[in-house]
């Protein structure tokens, strides 16, 4: 299986980084993983709507130009379904056995998705009604996906 991790933006905290290379090198025993990052554009405090929609609109065209077209594509939104650890291993096992071999997660910029990402989403999942830094939703998405793969091959770690 392929899982791609697409985000707006990057970090040099050496923490963040460190985190996301060590459950990189554990995901690689489970699937093909890449993570992407598309830069962001500079937000401005208190910009009209317009603005805030051009933003969301240029950092999404980036973000689907590198979705691939037979991906599966789970946007990261605030809004979306929560689920529990189990719940994601169902789904990314369900995905696996009904021949989807590439599933896309979407990590939006600091004012979210924009609606064409969102309308390409085949579905959207939320860790929390919280907001988080960036760098530590995308150490938090990579430790689910690992934990997902540990849930599905009935290895310990999940409890």
């Amino acid at each position: 299986m392929k899982i791609t991790v697409i985000c707006v933006g990057k970090s040099n905290e050496k923490f963040y980084t460190d985190a996301v290379k060590e459950y990189a090198k554990r995901l690689s025993r489970y699937c093909k993983l890449d993570i992407i990052e598309v830069a962001d554009e500079k937000t401005v405090e208190n910009a009209s709507e317009n603005v805030d929609l051009m933003i969301k609109r240029k950092e999404g065209d980036r973000i689907l130009k590198n979705v691939p077209d037979d991906s599966y594509v789970i946007a990261m939104a605030i809004e979306g379904k929560m689920m529990t650890s189990v719940e994601l291993a169902e789904k990314i096992n369900d995905l696996a056995i009904s021949a989807r071999s590439s599933i896309t997660f979407i990590i939006g910029g600091s004012l979210g998705l924009a609606p064409e990402v969102m309308a390409r989403a085949d579905y959207k999942l939320s860790f929390s009604k919280m907001t988080f830094p960036h760098m530590l939703f995308r150490v938090m998405l990579l430790e689910q996906i690992y934990r997902s793969f540990r849930i599905i091959n009935h290895e310990p770690y999940h409890k």
